[in-house]
């Protein structure tokens, strides 16, 4: 496939965003669509910031104002989010502020956007445990069931605090962030490179206690979208620290998801299932996993013997999808990539478009048609 084809793939989805600007009128997309059409809805779930990166990814890729206007429009909301602190009590305050207020920052050096994006920073601190080391994804902080319980997902979620660091000299953000990086691959990556999307710590003691899913099919499979979280977001991680350990465990991670793709190259939503099981595939985590094979390639030597075959797996799956999982045969709907599990065990988003599939696949085009620097 040669830029031609991204390029064209890349307007189409610009132009189901032009839908989607036109049929929510300001709304966010949910989280997952119905029937392949996102319903509007307001800056409450964890994953507005997709629709507002993607805003940022558009305004990059074609300098066209209107996609600007309308991601700063959205600022607002963020803004009394933090504020307001609505429903701020989770670890997905990176996937939020990095997509929106961040991107805003380095973009265009709004000083609103930054303070926002601070604010953010600061809740999530909130959430550190320092015996264990890690932050906590969600639930009461004073609650033992819920207490101490870390997820691969939240390692997308730590530049934000990196950023923090970066832009205010406090050391202690970023400390925080490596902390919990180098206990998520130590507890959440098991020894044959697969990964627990959970994983329990003794916050009095900082002793491990044990690992489940919340996601994928059972406590000792791989969840797919949970192996990709790990794919990129230990690559953030060292993007920041340029601690080895951080890409060598990408890099197992990768190789792993890579030993289990179907024919297609498409993974299916746990890693578990071959293509005997009439299981249904995950786009978004083969678009994440997408978006992480490109930065490793960036990152290892040009002398490495395997980079080759990072950039050949990324680009062979960013074909697949542009070619069999766009919603080009649905003229009726506002997403884009179909095929995509949002929570299978608890019956959502199931074969549907999700918006952080739609997020990612946009990011891994706009990383092979210019020099992008990321949000994250």
């Amino acid at each position: 496939m040669n830029q031609e084809h991204f390029k064209r793939a890349a307007e189409f989805v610009l132009e189901r965003m032009d839908r989607s600007l036109i049929m929510l009128d300001g709304q966010f997309p949910a989280a997952a669509s119905r029937g392949l059409i996102y319903e509007g809805t307001g800056n409450v779930d964890w994953t507005p910031g997709f629709w507002t990166g993607m805003l940022w990814l558009a305004y990059e890729l074609t300098e066209d104002e209107k996609y600007r206007n309308a991601a700063e429009a959205q600022l607002a909301s963020f803004k009394r989010r933090v504020e307001e602190q609505i429903e701020t009590n989770t670890h997905d305050l990176g996937f939020l502020y990095s997509l929106s207020a961040v991107a805003a920052y380095r973009l265009t050096g709004s000083e609103e956007a930054k303070a926002m994006a601070l604010q953010a920073a600061d809740l999530l601190t909130e959430r550190y445990f320092p015996k264990a080391g890690i932050i906590q994804a969600w639930g009461d902080l004073n609650d033992p069931e819920e207490c101490g319980r870390m997820i691969m997902d939240c390692l997308m979620n730590l530049p934000l605090l990196y950023w923090a660091t970066e832009v205010t000299g406090d050391a202690r953000y970023a400390d925080m962030a490596r902390s919990h990086a180098k206990q998520s691959a130590a507890y959440l990556v098991r020894p044959d490179h697969t990964s627990y999307h959970t994983y329990y710590m003794d916050v009095l003691t900082g002793g491990p206690k044990y690992g489940n899913t919340h996601q994928g099919y059972s406590d000792d499979s791989c969840w797919a979208r949970g192996q990709a979280w790990g794919m990129y977001g230990f690559l953030l991680s060292y993007l920041y620290t340029k601690e080895a350990s951080f890409i060598e465990v990408s890099t197992v991670l990768s190789d792993y998801f890579l030993s289990r793709l179907p024919g297609d190259g498409i993974v299916y939503w746990d890693l578990i299932f071959t293509e005997e099981s009439g299981q249904e595939k995950d786009s978004s985590a083969s678009a994440i996993a997408v978006c992480g094979l490109l930065e490793l390639v960036k990152q290892l030597s040009p002398e490495d013997p395997d980079r080759e075959r990072y950039e050949a797996a990324a680009l062979a799956m960013l074909e697949s999808l542009s070619l069999n999982y766009t919603t080009e045969d649905h003229p009726e709907s506002n997403g884009i990539l179909k095929h995509a599990v949002y929570n299978k065990p608890r019956g959502w988003g199931i074969d549907e478009c999700n918006l952080w599939g739609d997020y990612f696949y946009l990011e891994a085009l706009v990383r092979l048609l210019k020099d992008w620097r990321p949000y994250w």
